[in-house]
């Protein structure tokens, strides 16, 4: 239940930001949801985070022809939410279908603004701790996907172990064993 109220709450946030056309409170709001999502590693809130950054960047370049249908959707995911909270992941799924509808011109555009919004969350997850391959299959996306981003981005460089050269690894093992 705890995870339903922050979701009811970002959700209600996001609400107020996207009629203040607020891109900036918009990102806060998913980076918020995504450090949420890193620990608990809840779908819910993976979702969350994916639609509310991808709305961000919808509005940032001005994709959404009908902002008042996407408010009056979340509404109802809030409600039916408050009401049962297992149809919660099934009207995520749809409100992220109906940001598609929202401007029919740019629904290529608005596939592909989800599925960059995936890879920059899962990014952000990984750099967070979980394993590539747990957080590849929460987002939907592939591991080279999930990769390829990371590199780009500078996450895998948190990762990277020091490896010790032949010389250390024999002088560590003395030092072990006497």
């Amino acid at each position: 239940m705890e995870e339903v109220e922050n979701i009811l709450r970002i959700l209600e946030e996001t609400k107020v930001a996207l009629k203040n056309k607020d891109t900036l409170k918009l990102k806060q709001l998913s980076d918020q949801t995504n450090n949420t999502a890193s620990r608990t590693q809840d779908a819910d809130n993976i979702a969350v985070a994916v639609i509310v950054y991808s709305l961000g960047k919808i509005l940032e370049r001005g994709y959404v022809e009908n902002l008042n249908v996407v408010t009056r959707k979340i509404d109802e995911v809030m409600r039916s939410a408050k009401k049962d909270e297992n149809l919660l992941k099934k009207n995520l799924k749809q409100l992220r279908a109906e940001i598609g509808k929202t401007s029919p011109g740019m629904k290529k555009y608005i596939q592909e603004v989800f599925r960059k919004a995936s890879i920059n969350k899962a990014s952000k997850i990984y750099g967070h701790g979980v394993s590539m391959q747990n957080t590849a299959k929460l987002l939907g996306i592939t591991v080279w996907e999930l990769a390829n981003y990371a590199g780009q981005t500078g996450v895998l460089d948190a990762h990277k172990t020091k490896t010790l050269g032949v010389r250390e690894r024999i002088k560590l093992v003395k030092e072990i064993f006497q």
